[in-house]
Formats: structure tokens, sequence, C-alpha cells
């Protein structure tokens, strides 16, 4: 019982059913056409002599085109045929019904002929130039013969497949037939997409450097590009445009990118001068891709030799295919890095194209993308270009680095040079300096001294009635000297360092305050840096602590006077300290200029200048030491 209800279910399912692919009679009703038939009671006929018309092809020898395999090619040896097509088709409606008929993938070129009661044949006009759908007018209660004829794209991967569709039909038949059991064409946009963003990328590269790798690279692309974006866009497509593309215009892409690869390749190595034997092997190649493009251009348009424009293609790409081995072997021999790059991308691209130029020669029909030859070498195209980005990217990494070193290199010698003119410029600085302190010590110290001499003689022959002038004269010549001999100190080159400052100014204010009822203390910390100080902060730190001593002989009316040299803070603190009266903060007046300009010495030698009261007055001077110079001249 289950199986008799089975049974009959399956005979209403089957007669509801669309079945439009088959028809049983020998006239196609197109009023009975839903959205399209595939014409398989048509007759076929092969005028492989060449010499068939119109007028002679009625009797000839028609076949069924049921006697040829429809999921194999078509053979090579039609592709350069006119081929013929018979069929019946009719009109029961009362009503004209438009319809298009195609004949198959890849047609360059279709004549239909409608043949009339008397015999004669009518041309209609070919509408096939676009994308190979011709329309067909049907009168109402209308049933005749048609013959087309048509010639196939030179192109292998070619199939026979007439069909009517209804015109309404016609925009989803055409995207169901894109898209139909394939996913070539969304890969091929894929693959075109990132095509283009690296065409962009070097591109943009190209126009912000100027190096010509990145020219052939983005030229190579753009080739690849267009290779595979119009393979794609013409996907299944018949037409004027789509056979001149598959026929001519895909090879001259392919050729010529490889001719730009070879330039970048060059270029990228500079092979002309790293790999001399390589860089000869790359220009014959292209010297013969040049004379292949001339030879196959010939071929294509003055001739109809579709088996020696094959052999031309295949030709080539074997050549390739043992460039690419040969690249291959020599980077893998030289073990350079950017070699490597491209071996590796150009592996890729071999790899792939051996599976692709594998199922073209063994005429796999295409199924599905895994049996599309050229899904194949799309894939290998775009992985080899990611790894050219790769390499160039590195590449420009690397000349960066160097590029960077160079500079700095330059900055260091310009620096050093600049040095150099400064250390010269001081070195001759401090050669006048010694040169003038030599002098005025020479010269001008002894004709104070002498002064100072003359003076102290003139006062012991006077005797007790003692001239003020005199007096004055020689306070004034000792007190010149003591000045002329603290700026020959500070001048001379060779006092330039900590220790001879402390030791001048140790030295100064013992010699000052003594006979004058101070008692002045020296404290010195042990751990004193050995750096270098020059003349003038010498000189400033000087007049600061011959002024602090002057005002506390005048003013402070001190017993004691301490001055300490501590190391504290990140740097050194010098202390002045006595116990007398104070400083008057409200009566400043009293020490008149002396004060600011103690301030202003220490702020142009960075130094921190305070004075406070703290059992009398305390000056404190402190500046803070660069660690890189104490490092260096503690470990001198």
């Amino acid at each position: 019982m289950n199986r008799i209800f089975f049974t009959v279910f399956l005979l209403l399912l089957t007669g509801l059913c669309k079945a439009q692919t088959l028809h049983d009679s020998s006239t196609i009703d197109v009023a009975g056409v839903k959205e399209f038939v595939e014409i398989y009671n048509a007759q076929i006929f092969v005028d492989m002599p060449g010499t068939a018309t119109p007028a002679s092809v009625l009797p000839a020898p028609w076949q069924p085109l049921s006697n040829f395999d429809s999921s194999k090619y078509i053979p090579n040896k039609w592709i350069t045929k006119a081929t013929y097509l018979k069929f019946r088709l009719a009109n029961s409606d009362t009503i004209t019904k438009k319809i298009y008929f195609i004949a198959g993938y890849y047609i360059r070129k279709i004549e239909i002929l409608r043949v009339l009661p008397s015999g004669q044949l009518l041309k209609l006009k070919d509408e096939t130039a676009f994308d190979g759908y011709q329309p067909i007018e049907l009168p109402a209660k209308y049933e005749g013969v048609f013959i087309v004829k048509l010639f196939f794209t030179k192109r292998v991967y070619n199939s026979l497949e007439p069909t009517i569709i209804q015109a309404a039909y016609l925009n989803k038949y055409q995207v169901l037939k894109y898209f139909k059991n394939d996913g070539q064409p969304i890969l091929g946009f894929i693959l075109s997409g990132i095509m283009l963003m690296m065409i962009f990328f070097t591109g943009a590269n190209y126009i912000q450097s100027k190096k010509k790798e990145f020219l052939y690279n983005c030229c190579y692309s753009l080739c690849m590009f267009g290779l595979v974006f119009l393979n794609t866009f013409l996907e299944k497509k018949g037409g004027m445009l789509s056979s001149l593309f598959h026929e001519y215009l895909d090879f001259v892409l392919l050729l010529t990118g490889t001719v730009f690869y070879i330039a970048f390749t060059r270029k990228f190595l500079d092979t002309q001068s790293n790999y001399p034997v390589l860089d000869k092997i790359f220009v014959t190649v292209e010297k013969v891709l040049f004379l292949i493009l001339a030879w196959f251009t010939f071929i294509v348009l003055f001739t109809n030799n579709f088996a020696l424009q094959e052999m031309v293609k295949n030709g080539m790409k074997i050549m390739v295919l043992a460039l690419g081995i040969i690249y291959i072997g020599s980077a893998f021999k030289q073990k350079n890095k950017l070699m490597l790059y491209l071996a590796i991308g150009n592996a890729i691209l071999i790899f792939f194209s051996l599976i692709s130029f594998t199922i073209i020669l063994l005429h796999y029909k295409r199924s599905n993308i895994f049996t599309d030859a050229m899904a194949y070498y799309e894939v290998g195209v775009v992985c080899e270009l990611v790894f050219f980005l790769i390499g160039l990217t590195y590449k420009n990494r690397i000349e960066l680095i160097e590029k960077t070193k160079d500079g700095e290199a330059l900055k260091l010698e310009a620096e050093k040079q600049l040095y150099e003119s400064r250390l010269t410029v001081l070195n001759a600085q401090q050669d006048e300096r010694n040169r003038i302190s030599a002098d005025m010590h020479d010269d001008l110290g002894a004709g104070v001294t002498a002064i100072r001499l003359y003076s102290e003689l003139a006062k012991k022959r006077i005797g007790k009635d003692t001239v003020p002038e005199i007096e004055k004269i020689s306070a004034s010549a000792n007190e010149l000297l003591n000045n002329m001999n603290a700026i020959i100190w500070t001048m001379s080159s060779s006092n330039d360092s900590l220790d001879n400052m402390i030791a001048y100014i140790r030295s100064y204010a013992l010699e000052y305050f003594e006979g004058t009822g101070i008692n002045c203390q020296i404290k010195l910390a042990e751990d004193l840096p050995h750096i270098p100080v020059s003349g003038q902060l010498r000189r400033n730190i000087y007049m600061v602590v011959k002024e602090a001593l002057n005002n506390i002989l005048k003013h402070s009316k001190a017993t004691q006077v301490t001055l300490t040299l501590n190391k504290e803070d990140g740097g050194l603190s010098l202390y002045i300290h006595d116990n007398g009266t104070g400083i008057d903060f409200d009566k400043l007046r009293r020490f008149g200029n002396g004060l600011i300009n103690m301030k202003k010495r220490m702020e142009a030698a960075q130094i921190i200048f305070t004075i406070e009261n703290k059992n009398g007055t305390l000056i404190k001077l402190h500046r803070t030491l660069v660690r890189k110079v104490v490092h260096q001249t503690v470990h001198r």
C-alpha cells in the first residue's frame, strides 16, 4: 500500500514540475515555453571544406545535434569553420511572440536565416554583436524552419548549447547563466578588487618615490587586472568584444604583463650589475616576447589558423615557465632575500599555472570553480603580486635604513667638522688668552709693581710727613695689582678646573682676612669631582666671593667666616657664612649695587644664589652638574 501511494505521489509531483530543457517534438512551440528551452532536436552541419553557401546548405548532409556529446567541448577543428544549425519553430498563440536565441557561450558571429514557403532564405538583422543574443519575432499562428550560421570564438573551452529564451525572462536568464554552478565570477571580481588596490598602492609609491620598480610593478598589476577583470566580465558572453578579448587581447595582456614583470625583476634586483648572466637571459626573453607578439598579431589578423595560434600561446607559456624555473634556481643558489621573495611568488604562480595548463591540455569540461583553468591562474597571479609587494616593502625598508644611516653618518661628519672648527676657534681663543695674560703679567704687572715700589720708596724718603696722594697711589697700585692678577688667573686656560678655582679662592680668602681680626676657615668635601670650569665661570664665582668677603669685612662686625664647598643635590654648593650682625633686608641700599651685581653674575652662570640671616649672614651658591660630565670626569 505504501509503495502504491509513493508511486502516485511521484507522478503527481512530476506533473507539477517544469521540464523545459527537453522538448519531445521536432517543432518548438514558443507559446508553450514559459522561460527557456534548450534545442536538442536541432540538426547540425559543419562546413569543413568551407564551400557551403546559404543556397546550397539545405540539401547538405545534416546530422542530429544529439549525436554529439554536449557534456564535452566542441572539437578544435570546428572553431574556424562555419557551423549550421537547423530547427523548426512555431507560435500557436494569437499574438506575435518575441524570443531570443543563443547558440552557446562564446560565439563570434551569428546569421539567422528564415526558410520561406518558397524555399528561399530570408536573413534576419544581426543583433548579436553586443552579447550574442539574437531576437526573433514569430507572428501569430506561425510555423517555420530556421537555419543558423555561426562562427565560434577562436579559443578553447567552447560549447554548443542552442537555447530559446522568452523575452521577459532574458535578464534573469543571463544572470542565472552567468553564475550557474560556478563561483568563478565572484572569485574573479574579488581578485580584481585586490589587484586594483595593489595598482593604487604601487602607483602612489611611484609618484612619491619615482622608483621605476614601482612603475613596472604597477604596469604588470594593471595588465593582470585587465586580464582577470575582462575575463570575468565577459564570462559566458558572446559578441564582438568577447571574441576580440578571448581571441587576441587576453594573450596581449598576458604577454605585455610578462614583459613588465621581467622589467620589474631586472630593476628590483639590479640584475645588470648584480647578476649579469641572468640579466642577459631576461633581455633575450624580452626581445623574443616582442617577436612573439608581432607573430601572434599577424596570425590572428591575417590568417585563420587556430592550431598555430594555440601553438604560439602554449609555446610562450612554456618559455615563461622555463624562465621562472631558471630564476627560482638562481634565487635559491644566490640565497638573496630579495630574490627569494620574488622566487616564492614565482613558484606559487608556476604551481597554479601547471594546474591550469594541465586542465587545458586534458580538455576537462568546466563544471565548477575547481575545474576552471583560469581560476587557478588568477589565484596564482594574485599570490605572486602579494609576494612582490612584500619584497618591495622589504627593499624599501632596507633602503630607508641605509638612507637613514647615510644621513646619520653625514650628520655626524658635519657635527665632527663643526666640533673641530669650534675646537680650532676655542684653541685659538685659549692661545690668545694665554698670550694676553702672559703679556699682562710681563708688561702691565711689571709696570704696576714698579709704581707700587716707587710709592713705597717715596714714603720712606719723606719720613713721618707722609703725603696723602702718595698713600693713595700705593693703595691703588696694590689694588690694581691684585685685580690684574685675578684677571690673569681667569684668562689663563691652564686654570680651567675646579681644583685651581678652589685653590685660588682659598688663597685669596685667607690672605684677605689676614690681620683683620676675622678668623677664616675653609671646608672642602672629600669627594669633589675633577671637572673643568671655564674662565668666565671662574671669574663670575670669584667676583661674587670677593664681593661677599668685602661686605663681611666692612659691614658684618663678624669674628668668624666659614667657606664650605659640598657635593649635594646633584651638584656643588658653596656656603659663605659669618657670625656677624646679619643682613638688614629693609636697608639693602647700604650695599649699593653689590648685591644686584652678585645676583646677575650668578644668573648668567646658571648658579642659584640665595642669601639669608642664620646666626649671621649665610650666602649659598648652588649649581647642578650634568651627570654625563661628572661620569666622564670621575673616570678620566
